[in-house]
């Protein structure tokens, strides 16, 4: 019995990739990596202090997405912080979380105008998705 060519396959996976690097090229080209050194200097800023170490770290997890957002996810993250987890996204949401969040926002909706933008405005709700709540969320 002759074995079946997984050629279509993996073409497919080299098609997704291929969109996928381009994106993020065209994303990092048009402001994605201005954005990823304001979210690294922030996370810098932050860490200067012992204090706000935790929210630095989350800056910098926020930069590493804002780098190549397509082909990436964020997911509920299974930590078992609970309530520690819920007051540190409470302070970063009242000390730039909704701010962040909302530029986000604006921005999608000013890339939905076009149909070439509709890929970058979900990804930017993507975005807003992790800088509202960064400490209950993961990146893969």
């Amino acid at each position: 019995m002759p074995k079946k060519n997984s050629g279509p396959k993996i073409r497919y996976f080299n098609y997704i990739y291929f969109v996928n690097l381009i994106g993020n090229i065209i994303w990092l080209i048009f402001g994605g990596l201005l954005s990823a050194l304001g979210y690294l200097f922030g996370g810098f800023i932050l860490c200067l202090t012992i204090v706000g170490i935790p929210w630095g770290i989350q800056c910098f997890k926020i930069a590493g997405l804002v780098l190549s957002p397509f082909g990436r996810q964020v997911v509920p993250s299974n930590s078992p912080d609970g309530c520690l987890s819920l007051l540190l996204n409470i302070v970063w949401l009242i000390f730039g979380g909704l701010y962040s969040a909302l530029i986000h926002l604006v921005f999608a909706i000013i890339l939905t105008i076009t149909i070439i933008g509709i890929p970058f405005a979900r990804q930017h709700l993507k975005l807003m998705e992790l800088s509202l709540m960064p400490f209950s969320r993961r990146v893969i």
